[in-house]
Order: structure tokens, then sequence, then C-alpha cells
């Protein structure tokens, strides 16, 4: 009795199939790496309005790309940034950022960025150029830029001095202060402030009167900080407000460009 077709189909053996080459896998791991990579700079316009549109924005370190659109897809967030960091001012992104997840990132009113570290670690560390030199003078390190953001609670303003610790002796932060230590940052909660004008934010900027400075309100009650156009948005000025909140805020570069 004949098999039935049924049968004979079950019956036949698979045909080996043809192994491929090293050359032909090599090839198809390239195509198939090309077509990923292709796809998702295809989706960074999408990928930037859904940050920019649900996302935070962020205070990014020295030399970020301009663009979180390509700051975000040069940024491989492998956190050398943040290991080199001499006062740890850089934070990994959680998910609560999103598309920004486990990006660099400062909060200036817990740590500012310290300026004055050699050659600015970060951007000689990064490996993919995410923070580069190549900007130029002043804008491979301008990460924002100041702003008076509450006047009516500065004490310059309003003529008063400030003595004692400027943001208690719990804070954890930490800045150079040239009188004690040029190279190596001091903790802020053992450096007691007596000014009869309070200044601290003009005292400790680390660029200068170029980037900030007091000047007398017309009036004569008082004075006021002015931002300059040397200001690279570092943060040491709303990290050492002795005012809770702070009344001056860094503006992240990425904002300002939008407003």
């Amino acid at each position: 009795m004949s098999d039935t077709p049924e049968q004979k189909k079950k019956s036949r053996k698979p045909r080996p199939r043809r192994r491929l080459s090293r050359q032909e896998e090599n090839r198809r791991r390239f195509l198939r790496a090309g077509i990923v990579t292709g796809a998702i700079v295809a989706m960074q316009p999408l990928f930037s309005w859904v940050s920019r549109r649900f996302g935070q924005l962020r205070l990014r370190p020295p030399g970020a790309l301009a663009g979180e659109t390509i700051f975000l897809g040069a940024c491989i967030k492998c956190g050398q940034c943040v290991q080199v960091c001499p006062v740890e001012a850089i934070h990994l992104a959680d998910l609560n950022d999103g598309l920004g997840h486990g990006a660099p990132y400062i909060e200036p009113r817990d740590q500012a960025c310290d300026f004055s570290c050699d050659a600015l670690s970060c951007i000689l560390a990064c490996p993919t150029g995410a923070l580069s030199h190549e900007l130029g003078a002043k804008e491979e390190v301008s990460i924002g830029i100041a702003k008076l953001t509450r006047p009516d609670a500065c004490r310059a303003r309003r003529g008063e001095g400030f003595r004692g610790f400027a943001r208690g002796e719990q804070f954890r932060g930490h800045l150079r202060y040239k009188e004690i230590d040029r190279w190596v940052p001091q903790p802020i909660r053992e450096y007691e402030y007596d000014v009869e004008l309070c200044d601290l934010c003009v005292r400790e900027c680390p660029i200068g009167t170029t980037a900030l400075r007091l000047e007398p309100l017309p009036d004569g009650g008082g004075s006021t900080p002015v931002v300059g156009d040397a200001c690279v948005g570092c943060g040491v000025c709303e990290m050492i407000c002795p005012e809770e909140p702070t009344c001056i805020e860094i503006i992240p570069s990425a904002e300002s460009a939008q407003a």
C-alpha cells in the first residue's frame, strides 16, 4: 500500500541550511547595524519633540553639544563624566526624565559645576564628543546663564548683610576658596561669612565681575546683582545664595535658546 501525500511530506528530511561564510555573516551584521542606526537617527526629531513636550530640560555639563536632540543622540550614557567630576556635580538622570534617562546633568543648587577643575575633566573623559572643546572660547563651556528670579528676596537689594554659613552646617556642597586652597574644593558648611552687604553670589563667582557684579539701586537703598556676558552658567551663584529658595537661578542653554 502506497503512502499518502501527507505521509510522504512527513517522511521527507529537512534540507540542510547552507552555512554562510564568515564574509557573508559579517555583511549581514553590518547591514543589520546600518538599519538600526538609520532608524535611530530618523527617529531623533520625534524623540526630541517628546522630550521637550513631556520631559524636563536639564543643565548639561560643560561642552554639551548645542540642542537636546544632538546632545542626546551623541551621549551614550556611559557615566565617564560623572566619575571624573572633582566635586561630584554631575549625575545621571533617572526614568523620570523619559528619553533623557541616563544622560548627565547638573543640579547647581545642590552642587555647582567646578569650572576651576583642570581642563574641564568631564570634556576630556567623554568618549563620543557629546561634550566637546571644539565650540570656541566661551561657548565651549557655557551651559546656561544666571537670572535673578526672586529680586524681592535678595538681601543685597534690601541693603542687608549676612553672617554665618551660607547654606547651613548640614549642606554638603563644595567650593574652591582661593584664600584657603586654590586647588582643593572645600566644604561650604565649614566656611563662615560676615559681610555688611550680602554679595556672596558675586564674591564667589569663579569668572569675576564680567560675569556677575553688584550695581547700586537708583533709590540708594541697596545693590542688585547684574549678570554680564561672560556668565557661563556654572551655578556657583545659585548654590551659594543663602536665601531659601534661592534668589538667583541658572537657565539651561537649551531653555534660553528656545525662549
